[in-house]
Formats: structure tokens, C-alpha cells, sequence
């Protein structure tokens, strides 16, 4: 048996952001009983799905959410291309790749943009937004990526929305990677539209997204001529709001495992599962640490969910990638412009102390033996 098909059988730990480990139970909601979208049954797991989903995400009393069939891009894509009106223009806070697709999505939309670069892993500078803002009174919208996850970073949410707001201007964020783990609520962040993923830190089942903004907010979209079809969100509000029903048919599957979710995600709170995941980056940092591996961000600009570092000198990222994945353990290339040199590592999902020992243990080892192996290449004892 080859160390691939090993590993196969026994627990494999995806340190990928998203698909996460899930709860037995969430992967047990996966085989719910055969159902058609059209059913009195289904109309209720909607709208408890969407009432649990603007609850988890920080809405209050006014908000409402719609729930996507698609990836976390999907419930991005629909806001960008139905949120900014006709003649509006999106401020876009650009700090790394997922900064850079806001950008390509409202470029796709035919939508004018003003990016503002920080530079990838450099934390947002809050005056050079206001700068923007107060330059350009055509960009109607603010938009932002919470859980830069190209890098780890953690952007100031609330702030950004804070000078969006007294210049009049609406915020979207991108929250695919942040919401259930950090703080960020449309009721007291001012996020005007939210953007999430039911796959990473909601420990859901890949494939369902959804948008969580004020209910008036997602009337007023009815206003404005459509962009596109499957990704409208008023066509899916309305749907979802006015009849119980979706628009076209979900992937029910997911759904399920998605109510099992945000029932866990309710349960345990906000602030415990930020606790959890701090945790487990703490005791994943500390070790890489001391393996003597370079982290990218300075700890004040991390997000719990995910951790970037460079490379171990010597190494590339598909040796590494093969020797971990043999014992077990899936990691993620860095993208784009960090992609020479760096590697990230997810803690989202049902992953335990003793998995963080255990990779830490596996990785020491690799590492070890590439050390050994590279001194008897270059005729070196050790």
C-alpha cells in the first residue's frame, strides 16, 4: 500500500482554507432524505437557514439573508454586480489577491472602479480612504475583503465603514473567510452587505454562499436594470422572501449540512469558536516558530483562521506538500506574487490540538530528514 493510500483511510486533515473538517454530525446532514426545492418542506429548511445565517452573521431585526447556490465568489459577484446602481462606482481596498478579484468582478460587471493598492500583506491606511472618498463622490460603494486570505491579514472592517458612512457611501464585505470566527456584524460594524461562505469558518458543507444585508436594502435592488441573471440578488431575494422558495434549484444536500452547521455555530458562539481557533494558531505558530520557520504578519494583524510563512530554506512547496500530504495532512500554496516563497495553513474547521501536534511532529521530521539528506549530498556530516 502506498503512503498515499494510507493516509487515505485513516483521518485526513485539511490545513486548506476551506473545505474544512467537519463535525460528524454536519457530514451526517449530508444524507438527509431525497426532497424536491419545491415542497413545503424545503420552504422551511429555507427559511430557517436564512434566519440562522443572518443571526450567525451579526444582523439584527432588519436584516435579512439569501442564501446562494455557488461558492463563497458567487454571493461576491452577486452583491458587486447588483449593489452598485447604474452610474455608481466601487471604491475597492486592494491588499492582496482577494482585494484584487473585487476588483475584476465589478471590471466583468462593466462597473468603474478606483482600486486602492496598499501592497500585498500591508495593513489598510484608513486616511488614504477617506482621501478617495472625499476626492470622488461618484463611487457610490466601498468594497473590502475582512480575511485577506492570500495572506492571513485581518482588515479593519469597521473602520473602513465608519468613513464610508459619513461620506454617505455603502459597504460591501467580503466576509468568505472571516464570518462565524471574527467579530464583523452588519448591525454594529455598519456592514451594508455581507458576503460569506457556509464552508470555512461555519464548518458547512462546500457549495451554498450567502449575502446578509438590511431587508430594505435588498428591496430597493428591484430598482435597478439586471447585470445578470443567475447571480441577481433581488431575483433570489424575492424569490426567497415573498414565495419561500429559491429562484432555481439549490443544492439541497449541502443545505442540510449547512442547518447542522449554523446549529453548532449558534450554539457554540462567536466568541468561543474565535477562542478555539486562537487557540490552535497560537500552539500552530509557537511550534513553527521553533522549528525556525518565518511567519509572514506581525501577530497584531493576524486573523485566527489561517497563518502564512515562508518556505524552510531549500524546500519547495511540492516536496513539502507530497511529504505532508503522505502522513495525512493537506496544505496550500501561497498565490500569485507569494507564491515562490511561501506557504499558508488554515485552522478553520474540526481541527484539534493533537492535530496541530501531530503536523508539528511530521513537519519537524521532514524537515529534519531534508536537512540529513542535504548534508550527505554536499559530502557533510551532521
Amino acid at each position: 500500500m502506498t503512503p498515499f493510500a494510507a493516509a487515505a483511510t485513516d483521518r485526513l486533515v485539511l490545513m486548506n482554507p476551506g473545505p474544512v473538517v467537519l463535525d460528524d454530525r454536519v457530514r451526517a446532514a449530508l444524507s438527509g432524505p431525497d426532497l424536491c426545492h419545491r415542497e413545503p418542506e424545503f420552504a422551511g429548511l429555507l427559511a430557517r437557514i436564512r434566519h440562522k445565517t443572518t443571526l450567525v452573521a451579526g444582523g439584527g431585526d432588519a436584516h435579512t439573508a439569501v442564501l446562494l447556490t455557488g461558492s463563497g465568489t458567487s454571493a461576491v459577484e452577486a452583491v458587486i454586480s447588483s449593489a452598485v446602481p447604474p452610474g455608481g462606482g466601487l471604491l475597492v481596498i486592494d491588499n492582496g489577491h482577494y482585494g484584487e478579484r473585487l476588483a475584476d468582478i465589478a471590471a466583468a460587471h462593466g462597473i468603474r472602479t478606483h482600486r486602492l493598492e496598499a501592497g500585498w500583506a500591508v495593513p489598510v491606511d484608513l486616511a488614504a480612504v477617506e482621501r478617495a472618498l472625499a476626492a470622488d463622490p461618484g463611487l457610490t460603494h466601498v468594497g473590502v475583503v475582512h480575511h485577506e486570505t492570500s495572506t492571513g491579514m485581518l482588515n479593519d472592517v469597521a473602520g473602513i465603514a465608519r468613513i464610508a458612512h459619513a461620506y454617505g457611501r455603502e459597504v460591501i464585505v467580503d466576509a468568505v473567510s472571516s464570518v462565524g470566527a471574527e467579530r464583523v456584524s452588519p448591525a454594529e460594524d455598519g456592514v451594508d452587505w455581507l458576503a460569506g461562505s457556509a464552508n470555512k469558518c461555519l464548518e458547512g458543507a462546500p457549495g451554498l454562499a450567502f449575502v446578509v444585508a438590511a431587508t430594505d436594502a435588498f428591496e430597493r435592488l428591484g430598482a435597478f436594470p439586471r447585470r445578470t441573471y443567475y447571480l441577481d440578488l433581488h431575483r433570489h431575494y424575492t424569490a426567497q422572501a415573498k414565495s419561500g422558495l429559491p429562484a432555481f434549484t439549490p443544492g439541497i444536500p449541502a443545505c442540510y449540512a449547512f442547518e447542522a452547521a449554523l446549529d453548532l455555530a449558534l450554539a457554540e458562539g462567536r466568541e468561543a469558536r474565535h477562542a478555539r481557533y486562537r487557540a490552535l494558531a497560537e500552539r500552530l505558530r509557537a511550534g513553527l516558530e521553533a522549528l525556525g520557520l518565518e511567519l509572514l504578519l506581525p501577530p497584531g494583524q493576524r486573523a485566527v483562521g489561517l497563518t502564512a510563512l515562508r518556505l524552510p530554506p531549500g524546500t519547495g512547496y511540492e516536496e513539502l506538500h507530497r511529504g505532508l500530504r503522505a502522513a495525512g495532512f493537506v496544505i496550500y500554496r501561497a498565490q500569485e506574487r507569494l507564491a515562490a516563497d511561501h506557504w499558508r495553513l488554515s485552522t478553520m474547521g474540526r481541527i484539534t490540538a493533537a492535530d496541530i501536534d501531530r503536523f508539528l511532529s511530521v513537519l519537524a521530521d521532514l524537515l529534519r530528514d531534508r536537512a540529513d539528506s542535504t548534508d550527505v549530498t554536499e559530502g557533510g556530516t551532521r
